[in-house]
């Protein structure tokens, strides 16, 4: 199936608690809002990645990038 536009969502986990705790995890209630909304208005979701980065200089964080279509 062609797409003729996409958009691209960033969800990141939590700053404070990867610090605190050590591991945050990602804000599945404000992804489910944000895929929701994004829904409503006709997108679809094409492809889906899980992001591990480097967070200040001990820990790491993740982050979900989202790839919608329509």
């Amino acid at each position: 199936m062609s797409h003729k536009e996409y958009k691209v969502l960033h969800v990141v986990e939590g700053g404070i608690g990867t610090i605190f705790l050590g591991a945050s995890g990602i804000p599945i209630k404000k992804m489910e809002l944000l895929l929701n909304k994004e829904a409503a208005d006709g997108w679809n979701v094409v492809f889906q990645l899980i992001e591990q980065k480097r967070f200040f200089l001990f820990w790491t964080r993740e982050a979900v990038i989202i790839t919608l279509g329509r």
